[in-house]
Formats: structure tokens, C-alpha cells, sequence
């Protein structure tokens, strides 16, 4: 997976669409609760529906993680079902001292073989550099997130800047676009186009468009660059969507809606 070839598949499929396969065994269609592969089935037949219509998806591995070994059995077998034209996330947010990245690295990229993973930066360079250090392979870094705590470190003031301001100026300045990306959340649309002035060419993967009440409008007009530049992730909004046999083609009736969207913005 290159930066290049991302942005030819936003092209094609006019979409920058990322699903969310943030899937938890309680929510899913009861008549598939019962079969011991009950998170892969669902998430296969989710991907089946949706894969023309996105450009990525996105694993929120604790919803794995907190299932033991068969948590982890089920998002191996997610990431090796997702096409490769497709765009893999890790949503991990891993970030450790520099030896301890290393196999976090390993275990995703080598192992997993997700295209990308979220980083959080707190722990400074030597956290970061070794997701870097994967050719073709890319380091998500928290940026500005949507969650009430955001205030508590984030929007910090600095001097003249914000704390994640300097975070972005100086994260940016490790990588390059070909391996950097940065999250953003949908909430914080207005913050965007000051964003892109410290980020002008990054791509930004936006979370919390849909149940978490960000507007795909603000988003992309605040955020888009030339080469689109955004992942817009919809995860409950669009997975969840049915709840019985047809959910499948429930999911695939949001997703084509966000699409749509995304191709007059285009």
C-alpha cells in the first residue's frame, strides 16, 4: 500500500469512505451469535457488502483484544479477508519506549499485516520512529481527538499555540506524507483549516461522523487537500445499521449514502 495507490482508489471508487469493524459479539444479528466464527462471519459478510463503496477499514482492536485468543483469531482472520486494495487501519494507539514500539510494530505490520496503525505520541520520538521505519506501511498520530477529555491535554494552551498544535508542527517534521498521518476528529471540523495550514499535504483519518454527530459537510470542506486527503471513518452508523438477517444489505444502504456524499464533494 502506497500514498499513491490510496489516492488512485479515492479516485476510482469516489469515495474516501473508511468502515469502522468495530465489532463486538453483543451487538451483532442474534442468528449469528451462535456460530463460534460469529465476529468474522459478520465482519466477512460486512466487507462483502461494503468493499466497492470504501477505500479503507478500520479495526478497533480492543474489541479483539478483550476476547483472549479468539479475539485475536478473529481480526487476523478480518485483516487477511479485507482486499488488498483496500486501505487496513489498526486502530491500536500503541506508543511505548523505542525497543517496546518495535514488536508493537512487529506484531501489526509484520504479523497482522495491517497497512497502518494509530500511534499516540506522548512518549516523543523514539515511540514513533519505529512504525516509521516500515517501507510502505504508515504511523496514524492521535492529533486532535473528540472526546470530552481532549480539553484536559490537548487544548492546552502553549505559548501562542495549543498543545496539539505543537504536537502536529512537530510530529510532521519525523515522517513524511508517504508514511504520516494524523487523527482528527469530525467534532473538532472548525479546527481543521487551521490544522491544514501545519499539515497542508498529510492525509487525516476523521473519526466520529455518524453516531458520534460530526458532519461529513464541514469535514470536507475544512479539511480536503488536492489529493482529498481524508479517511472518514463510519463504524456503528454503518455496521450496525440492521439488525436482522440483511443487515448486510442494510450496512451496504448507509455506506452507499456516505459515498454519494463523498462523490459531490469530490
Amino acid at each position: 500500500m502506497t500514498l499513491q495507490f490510496l489516492i488512485e482508489q479515492i479516485k476510482q471508487k469516489k469515495s474516501y469512505l473508511c468502515v469502522g469493524l468495530d465489532t463486538s459479539i453483543e451487538k451483532i444479528p442474534k442468528h449469528l451469535q451462535s456460530n463460534p466464527a460469529a465476529v468474522f462471519e459478520f465482519n466477512k459478510q460486512i466487507i462483502d457488502a461494503t468493499k466497492d463503496l470504501c477505500v479503507a477499514y478500520k479495526i478497533n482492536t480492543a474489541f479483539y483484544e478483550s476476547n483472549g485468543i479468539k479475539g485475536w483469531e478473529a481480526m487476523e482472520k478480518t485483516v487477511n479477508y479485507i482486499p488488498s486494495t483496500h486501505f487496513r487501519i489498526a486502530d491500536a494507539k500503541r506508543g511505548d519506549i523505542g525497543n517496546t514500539s518495535s514488536q508493537y510494530a512487529k506484531a501489526f505490520f509484520d504479523v497482522l499485516n495491517f497497512d497502518a496503525i494509530t500511534v499516540a505520541p506522548y512518549m516523543g520520538f523514539d515511540s514513533v520512529q519505529p512504525f516509521l521505519e516500515y517501507e510502505n506501511k504508515f504511523t496514524i498520530v492521535l492529533g486532535l481527538t473528540s472526546n470530552k477529555g481532549s480539553e484536559d491535554f490537548q487544548q492546552l494552551k502553549t505559548g501562542d499555540n495549543f498543545l496539539y498544535e505543537t504536537v502536529l508542527k512537530k510530529v510532521s517534521g519525523w515522517g513524511t506524507k508517504e508514511n504520516l498521518m494524523f487523527v482528527v476528529g469530525a467534532t473538532k471540523a472548525t479546527e481543521l483549516e487551521s490544522i491544514r495550514k501545519i499539515i497542508p499535504g498529510n492525509f487525516l483519518l476523521i473519526p466520529g461522523v455518524g453516531a458520534q454527530g460530526g458532519s461529513l459537510e464541514d469535514v470536507s470542506k475544512y479539511g480536503m487537500n488536492k489529493d482529498c486527503g481524508l479517511l472518514v471513518n463510519a463504524s456503528r452508523a454503518i455496521i450496525y445499521a440492521g439488525t436482522g438477517e440483511n443487515f448486510a444489505e442494510e450496512a451496504r444502504i448507509i455506506a452507499q449514502q456516505y459515498q454519494t456524499e463523498m462523490m459531490n464533494y469530490l
